[in-house]
């Protein structure tokens, strides 16, 4: 029995000397050729169990190929390689029925294995998606590290399939942008993509802001509201920082994703539900699940397909890509034009960016806006990393950094709270309650932390707090606070 044969397209003779020693070596047949004409002649011929092949090929964008190779012969597996490491680059190989993706340079072990993986399944034909190719203007994400090609060669799997996805990553990294891309790109993008924040919404409101109320459902309901779930209907719902979902809300969330179904608070019928979830959180939901705060069951049920995104100082190779883009963004906003030198983007690279991509882009808007030279120099980087306080979120480099960075009060703090609420409702009033809602925001927390604090000894949580027991233990009925005794 003769050995599988590989057929090899790359204009790179280099590139095409080493895959073939190595495939050799690997017990594999290899015919190599530095165009596609020769490769399509090849496999018009019937040559071949397996096809790698370059984008960029001196007589045709090797791209083009995959879709006519497997109209004419559907069994053969296709690995696509580039060094045009975009997202637009991995999409389109997956759309057009490329068994894999490599980003160039790869591992040349990482290739043989993609190799016999495809050889081993060339028997059960991948059935191709029928997503037409995207424009490439305006690319959802930015960045050709090999943290970011991952991410890259996942979403292309994931571009035909409606399954689940949780996103993870520190605040700032981009999870939305990954989720806009997810449905820009997949099946569902002509239907609607809806967003809602959990932790910019009252508890008391997060079930009637997902599934909707009827009209009198509590006080302040004058009309039906049709909840995101319906208005997301044949597209996708972003369910953006889930592990600030109360429970009451989880076991809901969870009732929908097992049945299809919900009913609007208020409601009696229930509504079929036809929507993808993608979930996103800068918090460690397994710790979440340990402390009771995130059930099990949905963690399960949602992260079908989990995603991490890196943070910026783990992938600062694409920091000059990403300061070119939000240069030329702002120039589209009519700032003037500006560039960065090289010790200036050094400097850069160097930072550890607590903020993330969001703060970089913030940084380039003010280099933007704020200075007249065309060439952004070190001493201007210097300047502004200087005066940038890090945010709440940021890793302490000591314990002498590991003080909150902001003297922001308690009143404040409600303020922000409260903007929030109503930056949440452009175009209306946020519901009647507003005063009694604030008021258990703040009673629960601080109830709950003097428990703690006392071991849940509700007689000296009382004195802490300044109330009498009975007040107290009416407290922690109403806010429903779970006491836990000898704990702290």
């Amino acid at each position: 029995m003769t050995n599988p044969t590989v057929l090899l397209a790359d204009d790179d003779r280099g590139i095409r000397t080493v895959v073939s020693h190595a495939l050799s070596r690997a017990g594999l047949e290899v015919r190599s050729t530095g165009n596609a004409a020769t490769l399509w002649r090849w496999v018009s011929d019937g040559d071949g169990d397996l096809v790698i092949t370059d984008v960029l090929l001196p007589d045709e964008n090797g791209l083009d190929l995959v879709p006519r190779i497997r109209k004419l012969r559907p069994d053969l597996k296709i690995v696509v390689m580039s060094a045009q490491n975009t997202l637009m680059t991995a999409v389109k190989a997956t759309e057009r029925g490329a068994f894999e993706y490599l980003p160039k340079p790869f591992d040349i072990n990482e290739l043989i294995n993609v190799v016999q993986r495809g050889l081993n399944e060339r028997a059960r034909v991948r059935e191709a998606g029928e997503i037409p190719a995207p424009d490439t203007d305006g690319l959802p994400l930015i960045g050709r590290s090999p943290a970011m090609q991952e991410i890259y060669r996942v979403l292309a799997r994931l571009m035909s399939t409606d399954l689940s996805v949780i996103i993870t990553g520190e605040s700032g990294t981009g999870k939305e942008l990954v989720a806009r891309a997810l449905h820009d790109y997949g099946k569902r993008r002509n239907g609607p993509f809806i967003a809602i924040n959990m932790a910019a919404i009252p508890k008391e409101l997060i079930e009637s802001e997902l599934f909707g109320h009827e009209k009198g459902a509590f006080t302040g309901a004058s009309a039906r509201y049709a909840g995101r779930f319906e208005q997301a209907e044949g597209g996708t719902l972003f369910l953006d920082e889930i592990g600030d979902m109360p429970l009451e809300a989880q076991t809901r969330l969870l009732r929908v994703l097992q049945q299809g179904e919900f009913v609007p608070v208020g409601g009696h019928t229930p509504i079929r539900s036809d929507v993808r979830i993608i979930a996103a959180t800068h918090r460690d939901l397994r710790q979440l699940i340990r402390q009771g705060l995130f059930r099990e069951d949905l963690f399960y049920r949602l992260n079908v397909v989990p995603i991490r995104i890196p943070a910026l100082r783990e992938k600062a190779e694409d920091i000059p890509d990403l300061v070119r883009h939000f240069f030329a963004q702002a120039e589209k906003e009519g700032l003037p034009r500006k560039s960065i030198d090289q010790a200036a983007m050094e400097r850069l690279k160097s930072y550890r960016w607590p903020g993330n991509v969001r703060e970089l882009e913030n940084l380039v808007r003010r280099l933007a806006a704020l200075y007249s030279e065309e060439v952004i120099g070190v001493d201007i980087v210097e300047a502004e990393l200087a005066e940038a306080p890090p945010p709440a979120t940021a890793a302490p480099a000591s314990p002498a950094a590991a003080a909150p960075s902001t003297d922001e009060t308690l009143g404040q703090a409600v303020e922000r709270h409260l903007r929030r609420q109503f930056d949440g409702h452009p175009d209306a009033l946020p519901p009647a309650g507003v005063y009694d809602r604030i008021l258990n925001e703040v009673e629960r927390p601080m109830i709950s932390l003097c428990l703690r604090a006392t071991r849940g000894n509700q007689l000296k949580a009382a004195a802490l707090l300044g109330l009498n027991r009975n007040t107290l233990r009416k407290k922690i009925r109403e806010l429903d606070i779970e006491v836990m005794r000898g704990v702290k």
